[in-house]
């Protein structure tokens, strides 16, 4: 896990389904509100939610995400939260839950995933992937 605690605020995107999921993984997704595929949730970098994503990881893709990035994919889906809300996230100050308590649904990626099955390290599109969260994001809204 490379991502390690601090005021850091996460993405992170459910990129595979529901069938042949183990019921405990599953029980931590739905604790995420990552319900479905294509969704996102925003998550400060704590040591519980990293413990949980850390426990999904063969099912999710997570990184450091851009404030500004976060800020125009609100925008687009209609949801609000102000500069000051996203400074205060950034900062460690307020939860992200607190600003966004819902997940955001997004588009499949414009070219489709890597690979559903492979971690971003071998060029596919599971695990931890740092400020390359930017790009998928940007290429699902």
């Amino acid at each position: 896990m490379a991502a390690e605690p601090g005021n850091k605020l996460l993405a992170v995107i459910r990129v595979r389904g529901r069938i042949g999921v183990r019921r405990d993984i599953n029980e931590t997704l739905s604790r995420m509100n990552l319900k479905s595929p294509n969704n996102m949730v925003l998550l400060s970098a704590t040591k519980t939610n990293l413990g949980m994503i850390k426990k999904c990881n063969d099912f999710v893709t997570y990184g450091e995400v851009d404030g500004a990035l976060i800020e125009k994919v609100l925008q687009k889906k209609g949801l609000k939260a102000s500069k000051e809300d996203l400074a205060a996230i950034t900062n460690g100050k307020k939860a992200a839950r607190e600003v966004v308590a819902m997940p955001i649904r997004l588009h499949p990626p414009t070219h489709g995933y890597e690979g559903t099955k492979v971690s971003f390290g071998r060029k596919g599109a599971l695990g931890y992937r740092g400020s390359e969260i930017n790009k998928l994001i940007a290429r699902m809204s």
